[in-house]
Formats: structure tokens, C-alpha cells, sequence
């Protein structure tokens, strides 16, 4: 019977999916004339080692008032899943019981209209009928078919590590296509950064600042088993056991952004409940994508759900874009092809940037000025002092990645403990870059095959053609720019080749699978 419950209920969903633009409005709010610069020092310092059990290594940044956990993990999903469970147990088990407790006080405020909307409206209907467990049982089920097994296997793993359902981890991680956050990005490049060199991304993360999450920060960083079909390395930028992606860095040097769209216009056609839930989205295309050409075709092929824009970044190749994401459209804009239109979004050359949302002009006018105002020397520094923090964005969380220095800038809301500014735009950054000593202390974990967790892991061999970022141990592939001019130098670039059937050295590997990959690499002039 109950069954049979869930079958009426999707397939009136399905018969009722198209979910139809109403008319263009415009966001409402704007940045504070009064507001500051952040002028707070950064954050440099070496992670500190805390523990190690079987699979999962944790570090920790900066003091008690200001810190990040960085958790590493190994092996196939489930296992990776489990030691995350493991490893941070008491964090995730406080994320996932305040952040559902913070949902079930929204969903009450917003049926009975006490306070401004957390949840779509159509969401809240749904769950003034049927009750918020069911609403989103139901939601899980229709995005299901879209969304891959090792997400379920990972789930798998945190819940009997934790003792906490799985069905729990699933309502949680479908609250992005269900509620109304505002967020702004951007990318940099060519003549807006000294010596026209690299790439800078922002991704700022507007949202809740009082419903838990702000009190459990982690950088996540997963070492999937390469001898299966569970892609590479890559950090997820979030908390305790959010396994969706809403900021992250990989190992292929792509960088995602993301901003929910409350203000679209008739661009964006319809959207649908149908479909890969975006967080699953944006860490498919960390996880398994290696060029900015294979998260094009994720996401133009892929089947799209709510509106959005996304942004996507290359380090190799210098290049973003940001999307214009619906199930009707995943429009890719340049600097050149920048939308909306309107003199308070006007194109800036080598920048592409959104603020807030779609249809925002008092939030994209001052963002505008902002960068106009570093143009050429746009640099993170410059950027989180005085473009983040003017235009006021990035409340729970931003992060800047800089692709030209291989480092990540990022901050994280005051937690409920913790004391100074409330929202992360105006509190210290910390910078993840490169430390030897924790490339060292990072191996180890991968053996998946001991048996007990007082197992001591063997030490894997890192490659030597790679590098890392940071504490969070990416292992990216090296490109240098210079042109081989020793057998010894030849010799080694086809080695990587071989290995990695990726590319190195200023050239392509020469497979046949790889060959228009290649010439999309090299489209502004290199030689393959």
C-alpha cells in the first residue's frame, strides 16, 4: 500500500513537472554604502595533524576561533564513506541533526508565513500536505535514477559508521534544489591580472549563517581507488559530511561556482523536478571530468533541474565560463557573451561575473565597480579585501581559487562558539597551498585491504611527475610551459602519457580518443 502511495503521489509529480516562468521581477536589497574593507590578516600556517584511522587521515587549520578540519580519504565510496563517518563522527552527527532541526523551524515558519522564505513556495505546499519526511522521500526518488551509485554507497558507508539513517543523509543533501539562496562569482583572466597571467575564480556561498552548518567547516579531500571507476582526486569545500559539491578544487585543476536563481527572466524556460540534483552535478564534474570540455558536455547533456548559474573554471588553459542552468537551457558565457543585458551588467573584458542573481543590478553594479577598480591587478589579496567584502557576499562561506599560484583562499561564517564577524566576507581567509611536510604525511591511509583499523597502512608511491595543492594533496598533473630540450625531458613527457593518457609538457598525448581533446586544448594557437 504504501507503495502504491509513493507511485500516485510521482506520478502526479510527473504529470504536474514543468515548472513554468511567471514574469521577470528584480532581486531585492543591495550592498551597505557603509560597507568595509577586510582588512584582517590571513591565514598562513601548516596544517596540524590530529589523527589517522583505516582510510581517513584529519588535519586542522588555524586556531579554535577561527579553523577548518581537513579530513583525507581513501578507497572505494562505502569505504571512504565509513571513515568519514568514523574520523568525524561527532562533527557529522551535529551537522546533520542541527541542520534538520533548522529545516523542520523553517518549513513552520514559512507555511505559516512568520518569516521570510527559506523553501521554494511550491516546496512548501508540498510538505503542508504531506509532511517534510515524505516530501523529500519523494524528491529523493524521482532524482534517483539520475543520480550514480557511489553516492548511495558513500551515504552507505557515513550511516553505519554513524548510526544515523540513510534516509536522513538523503533528505539533507536535497535542500539545495529546494531552497532560495542568493551567491555570486567570477572569473578572471588575461588583462584583468598582473602579468595577464593565470586564472582567479571566486565562488561566494550566501546562505544560512544560523542553521549549523557554520559550525562544522571541512575541507574534504577524497583519494578514490584509481584501479576503479571512481575517478581522481579532488577537495569538496563544505562540512562535515555535506558529500554534495557546492565549492571544490580537483586534481584535472577545474574549479566549480555556483549561484541559485530566485530572479530569472524568460531566458530560462522551465525547470523540472526530474533530474540530477545540481550538488551531484558540480561533483561529477570534480570528480570524473579532466578538461573544461568534459564539464561542457556534463552539463549540456545532462538532465538539468532548477535554475541556476554555474561556473566553471580551467587552470590548465586559463578559461571559464559561467552557465546559464535550467532544464530548458545550459547556456555557456564568456566575457564576451556575458548575460543579462543591461548597463548594470556591463562586460568587462577577460571577466566574466554574476552577483547575487540573475536579474540584480544593484549587487552586479557594485561588483562591477569593484573589479573595474583592480582591473590588471586583480589579485586574491586585492579581491577579498575589497571586492567580497564591498559587495558584501559570500556570507556562510567564499573561496577564491588561484589557479596562477595553485592555492585556494577560503573562510567560513562565525561559528556559534566562535567570536568576531559574523558573516565569512568579513572574517580571516585561510590560504591551502603546497607543504612538503604534509605531502609526506598524507600517504598511508589507502590501504583498504588491512583488516582491522589498527591495521598499519602501507605507504603509497606518489608519481613523481605530480604535484600537490596544499594540504589538501591534489595530485595535478604538471604542464610546463617551457619547451622540452633534452631526450631526458621527451623521455619523461611520454612516460606521463602513457600513465596518465592526459597530457604534459606542452603537448598532447597522441591517442586517438585524445586527438580532438588536444585541439581543444590548443585552439588559441600551441602546438600539439
Amino acid at each position: 500500500m504504501c507503495n502504491f502511495f509513493y507511485f500516485i503521489l510521482i506520478l502526479a509529480f510527473a504529470l504536474n513537472d514543468e515548472i513554468k516562468f511567471t514574469g521577470a521581477a528584480y532581486c531585492n536589497g543591495k550592498p551597505s554604502p557603509s560597507a568595509q574593507p577586510n582588512l584582517k590578516p590571513i591565514i598562513d600556517q601548516k596544517p596540524t595533524f590530529i589523527k589517522e584511522i583505516k582510510n581517513a587521515k584529519l588535519y586542522k587549520i588555524g586556531t579554535d576561533d577561527d579553523s577548518i578540519k581537513i579530513v583525507h580519504l581513501w578507497g572505494t565510496p562505502y569505504e571512504m564513506g565509513f571513515a568519514h563517518g568514523s574520523i568525524v563522527k561527532q562533527e557529522l552527527t551535529g551537522l546533520i541533526e542541527a541542520f534538520w532541526k533548522y529545516m523542520e523551524s523553517e518549513i513552520i515558519s514559512g507555511i505559516n508565513g512568520t518569516t521570510k522564505g527559506f523553501f521554494r513556495p511550491d516546496f512548501l505546499e508540498r510538505v503542508a500536505d504531506l509532511g517534510l519526511d515524505v516530501a523529500l522521500d519523494i524528491e529523493n526518488t524521482i532524482t534517483e535514477r539520475y543520480t550514480g551509485r557511489y553516492f548511495h554507497d558513500e551515504i552507505k558507508g557515513m550511516s553505519d559508521a554513524t548510526g544515523i539513517e540513510e534516509k536522513k543523509f538523503r533528505r539533507i543533501h536535497l535542500i539545495g534544489e529546494l531552497t532560495k539562496g542568493s551567491c555570486s562569482m567570477f572569473g578572471a583572466w588575461g588583462a584583468a591580472l598582473p602579468n595577464s597571467e593565470g586564472l582567479l575564480q571566486l565562488r561566494a556561498l550566501d546562505w544560512v549563517v544560523d542553521g549549523g552548518l557554520q559550525n562544522f567547516p571541512e575541507i574534504t579531500v577524497y583519494h578514490p581507488n584509481k584501479n576503479e571507476q571512481n575517478g581522481h582526486d579532488f577537495a569538496n569545500i563544505g562540512w562535515s559530511g555535506w558529500i554534495g559539491s557546492i565549492q571544490g578544487y580537483s586534481s584535472a585543476k577545474l574549479a566549480i561556482s555556483e549561484i541559485g536563481v530566485s530572479y530569472p527572466d524568460e531566458s530560462f524556460g522551465k525547470e523540472s523536478r526530474f533530474g540530477t540534483p545540481f550538488t551531484y552535478a558540480l561533483r561529477d564534474i570534480l570528480q570524473f571530468d579532466n578538461t573544461f570540455y568534459d564539464a561542457y558536455n556534463r552539463l549540456t547533456n545532462g538532465k538539468r533541474t532548477c535554475d541556476l548559474i554555474l561556473g566553471v573554471g580551467d587552470g590548465k588553459i586559463n578559461k571559464f565560463n559561467s552557465v546559464q542552468y535550467s532544464a530548458s537551457v545550459a547556456n555557456f558565457m564568456n566575457d564576451t557573451t556575458l548575460k543579462p543585458e543591461g548597463d548594470w551588467h556591463p562586460k568587462i573584458k577577460d571577466v566574466v561575473y554574476h552577483g547575487m542573481d540573475w536579474l540584480c543590478p544593484s549587487f552586479n553594479e557594485v561588483m562591477a565597480a569593484q573589479i573595474s577598480k583592480f582591473y590588471g591587478n586583480l589579485t586574491a589579496q586585492n579581491a577579498i579585501r575589497e571586492v567580497t567584502s564591498i559587495v558584501q557576499t559570500g556570507s556562510l562561506l567564499v573561496t577564491y581559487y588561484d589557479f596562477n599560484n595553485d592555492v585556494i583562499y577560503t573562510a567560513n561564517a562565525r561559528g556559534d562558539i566562535e567570536e568576531g564577524p559574523r558573516n565569512a566576507y568579513d572574517r580571516r581567509d585561510f590560504i591551502i597551498k603546497p607543504v612538503e611536510e604534509l605531502s609526506e604525511t598524507t600517504k598511508g591511509s589507502r590501504n583498504s585491504q588491512a583488516s582491522s583499523s589498527n591495521s598499519q597502512p602501507t605507504t603509497p608511491k606518489t608519481p613523481p611527475t605530480r604535484k600537490r595543492l596544499a594540504s589538501v594533496d591534489l595530485n595535478v598533473d604538471s604542464t610546463p610551459s617551457k619547451k622540452m630540450d633534452t631526450k631526458k625531458d621527451k623521455k619523461n613527457c611520454q612516460i606521463t602519457c602513457i600513465s596518465s593518457k592526459k597530457y604534459c609538457c606542452g603537448t598532447c598525448c597522441k591517442e586517438e580518443k585524445n586527438i580532438a581533446l588536444c585541439q581543444k586544448y590548443f585552439e588559441d594557437g600551441k602546438k600539439l
